[in-house]
């Protein structure tokens, strides 16, 4: 692939939105390992290798377990979920998919307070613009280290 523009260079008043909603959401009270999660299945769906490497990474730095992140594509088959995580990766493809059906809403509104929920959609339509932009520019993948945009 041809070298693309490098907006982290050329786009960095741009940026610096995104990176204020990262940060806004670092003080979330939704859990940081679940962000990870959502973070992780978003960027599945998309097929963003660059943001697979990294939320894999931090993910596993913050102590997930492989069989988790393995078995997050078919994360609804799979027994090692709570009810919480579920609904989180449901509203996400639910989201990620612009098609959000009542029982999808309800089902998640049932494990997560208004501003959780809140926070959490503001994370879904995060990482999906992070997908985006990195399919668009995308950076070498597999040179993240965990934690590098902590």
């Amino acid at each position: 692939m041809e070298q693309r523009i490098n907006i982290h260079q050329k786009g960095q008043e741009a940026m610096k939105t995104i990176f204020g909603i990262g940060a806004y959401l670092k003080k979330s009270p939704v859990e940081k390992s679940l962000l990870e999660l959502v973070y992780f299945r978003v960027s599945q769906i998309n097929g963003c290798a660059y943001c697979l490497d990294m939320h894999s990474k931090d993910a596993r730095a913050a102590g997930e377990t492989e069989q988790r992140l393995y078995g997050l594509s078919a994360w609804a088959e799979t027994p090692y979920y709570t009810e919480r995580e579920r609904a989180a990766f449901a509203w996400a493809e639910a989201l990620t998919a612009c098609n959000v059906p009542d029982s999808v809403y309800n089902l998640v509104k049932a494990q997560f307070t208004d501003e959780e929920l809140i926070d959490l959609t503001l994370a879904i339509t995060t990482i999906n613009t992070w997908n985006r932009i990195n399919l668009a520019f995308p950076y070498a993948v597999g040179t993240y280290k965990a934690g590098q945009f902590s």
